[in-house]
């Protein structure tokens, strides 16, 4: 196991390398200029090419800045907010948009395994058709439709929860906008434990296993569930870095000052810190999601992890 996790990290760290490597490309080839205010002149945009390095060679400024960011160091806003530290600013961000995303991850993965594991034990009654249909509303829908209805019916006409982001009450704020996001990864999961739960239910085994008389609910739990986990363990990761980093509509109808506000802002400027911060965490938030879900496969299955192992 400590190989076949070894093995996952070192890819991991070579990948998050590789993608700094491609934002430094990017930001590099990026037209405009960080300092773009009309009253500088091209001494002037000289002089700050020079005082914050920008005039080095790249693969000095790559290097300098990989130097920096392993001690937590991302460099200073060049536009958005003027010497100001990036890391000071995404950190003050960024768990606001952690905790909104689990959040939302927690309440769609508990509704999509009810919905789905009632669609699947109800195979073709009105219980199925009900669990299908809220299902393809939850992905057809965006979740800024499901946010605006939720900020007029349930923040401005009961009165239950804030409309907008408030600090002072940053649980309460945060409940509604995690509801809103929740709708997709609960029909997704919803659909996927349906189809696989059937899958298991009607296999072999599972028949077998009732016929030596052992009651449902064990069947299910210890046998229909485990079995179904895998493919459920796969969407799971994507889903989750999605709603990490897909949730700035919604931030923006809630009034919430989360990371991916700062991202729309910092590629309007130019301000390249800031840019390759935040997609530089955005990624690493991926990466780490795929690397999680990638360890939980040899647990939930040993065979995956013999395989992988045998196979390098």
């Amino acid at each position: 196991m400590k190989k076949y996790i070894g093995k996952r990290l070192l890819i991991s760290l070579a990948t998050l390398l590789v993608i700094l490597l491609v934002l430094f490309v990017m930001m590099d080839l990026m037209p405009g200029s960080p300092f773009n205010d009309e009253k500088l002149t091209e001494a002037q945009k000289a002089l700050l090419y020079a005082k914050y390095g920008l005039d080095q060679p790249f693969l000095t400024r790559f290097i300098t800045y990989l130097k920096n960011m392993l001690t937590g160091d991302f460099g200073v806003s060049y536009a958005i907010n003027k010497d100001f530290s990036v890391s000071s600013m995404i950190s003050s961000r960024l768990w606001i948009s952690v905790k909104l995303g689990f959040m939302a991850m927690i309440i769609g993965t508990i509704l999509g395994l009810i919905l789905g594991i009632l669609a699947a034990l109800n195979h073709n009654t009105w219980i199925d058709t009900l669990c299908s249909t809220i299902s393809v509303v939850g992905v057809s829908v965006p979740s800024y439709v499901f946010a605006l209805l939720l900020c007029y019916f349930i923040a401005y006409k009961l009165g239950l929860f804030p409309i907008l982001y408030n600090a002072a009450q940053q649980g309460k704020s945060l409940v509604l906008p995690a509801i809103a996001l929740s709708f997709s990864p609960t029909a997704n999961i919803a659909r996927f434990t349906r189809s696989e739960m059937l899958d298991v239910l009607n296999s072999d085994y599972i028949l077998l296993v009732k016929s030596k008389g052992l009651k449902d609910y064990k069947v299910i739990l210890k046998h229909a569930m485990r079995n179904s986990l895998i493919p459920i363990v796969t969407i799971m990761g994507p889903i989750l870095v999605g709603l990490l980093t897909g949730s700035s509509v919604v931030e923006k109808v809630f009034g919430i000052p989360g990371l991916g506000t700062l991202l729309i802002t910092a590629i309007q400027s130019n301000d390249y810190n800031v840019t390759i911060a935040c997609a530089f965490v955005y990624s690493l938030m991926y990466i780490v999601a795929i690397f999680v879900v990638d360890v939980l496969y040899g647990v939930i299955d040993p065979r995956i992890r013999v395989a992988k192992e045998g196979g390098k």
